[in-house]
C-alpha cells in the first residue's frame, strides 16, 4: 500500500519522532549521545534548521524542529544517515539502526509549541527515570537555563514567547515546566487505540470489578498492579484515569 503524504505544516514547525528499529537501543552511552547531537549541529549549521528542544531517550529521540531551506525529510535523511554510519563503525555491525520511516506531526500555535516543548522535555519523568527534569543532561531543558550562548537552541523565539526580558522568560518557563503536560501530542508508542466500551470490558474482566470505578478501592500494591497490567493491555494512561476516576498522576507512577 503507499505511505499516507505527510500533513505540511503552515508554520514548517515539526514534533518528530525517531526510534530505533524494533525498538533497539540507539544510544549505548554518553559518546553516542554527544555524537549524535554533534551530527544535530553539524547539519543545523549546513540546512539552516531552527531547533527549539530535544530530548534523547534510550530508544527513541524528540526533536522540535523548523524546516528552512531544506525540506525537513531531506534533512532528517541526512541526520539519520550521518549517525547511522559512526554508530555502524563504532560497534562493528551493519543495517538499519532507526525505523524507516520518522513520525511528524504539525505544530501550527503558539500554545501547542509549548505544549510539545514541555512535553519533549517531561519525557525522562514519564519514563521514570529521573524525578526532576533538571536532573536529565540529555534534553534541551537544561540549555534554556544557562547563561551561556548555545549553538544549538534557538531560544530566543521560545523564551521570547514567555517574555521580552531574557531572565523573567527563564523564570516562567521553568515555573510552566512544573505544570504536568496532558495534552494529546505525538507519542511513541504504536498502541492499539480501544474505545471506551472495549477499554470498560477489559478493566472489569482485568481487575474482576464491577464497575470501573470500583478499581479506586483496591489496596494501593494491588491497585498499582492492575494498572500495570491494563497499560501492558495497550489502553492509556488518559483512558484508564478516565474511566477509573484514578488520577494520571499515580497512573504514572504505578
Amino acid at each position: 500500500m503507499p505511505r499516507t503524504a505527510r500533513k505540511k505544516s503552515k508554520t514548517g514547525v515539526y514534533h518528530i519522532i525517531l526510534r530505533g528499529i524494533n525498538r533497539q537501543t540507539i544510544f549505548e552511552d554518553d559518546e553516542d549521545a554527544v555524537k549524535f547531537l554533534q551530527t544535530l549541529e553539524r547539519y543545523k549549521l549546513e540546512n539552516e534548521y531552527e531547533l527549539y528542544a530535544y530530548c534523547l531517550m534510550g530508544n527513541h529521540i524528540h526533536i522540535l524542529i523548523e524546516e528552512n531551506q531544506e525540506e525537513l525529510g531531506n534533512s532528517m535523511r541526512r541526520i539519520g544517515a550521518s549517525y547511522v554510519y559512526w554508530y555502524n563503525w563504532k560497534y562493528e555491525r551493519t543495517g538499519h539502526l532507526f525505523q524507516d520511516r520518522y513520525k511528524s506531526e504539525v505544530v501550527e500555535n503558539d500554545k501547542y509549541l509549548l505544549a510539545v516543548l514541555r512535553y519533549i522535555h517531561q519525557n525522562p519523568i514519564k519514563a521514570g527515570i529521573v524525578k526532576d527534569i533538571k536532573e536529565y543532561k540529555w534534553s534541551s531543558y537544561s540549555e534554556y537555563l544557562s547563561k551561556s550562548k548555545n549553538q544549538l537552541i534557538d531560544e530566543d523565539f521560545i523564551l521570547g514567547i514567555f517574555n521580552r526580558d531574557k531572565n523573567k522568560a527563564k523564570a516562567l518557563f521553568e515555573e510552566f515546566h512544573k505544570i504536568e503536560e496532558d495534552s494529546e501530542c505525538l507519542e511513541i508508542n504504536d498502541k492499539k487505540r480501544f474505545k471506551d466500551k472495549e477499554a470498560k470490558e477489559i478493566i472489569v474482566k482485568t481487575c474482576n470489578v464491577v464497575y470501573c470505578s470500583d478499581l479506586q478501592k483496591l489496596h494501593k500494591n494491588e491497585r498499582d498492579e492492575k494498572i500495570i497490567i491494563l497499560k501492558e493491555k495497550g489502553l492509556s494512561t488518559r483512558q484508564i484515569s478516565r474511566l477509573t476516576g484514578i488520577s494520571r498522576g499515580i497512573i504514572l507512577k504505578a
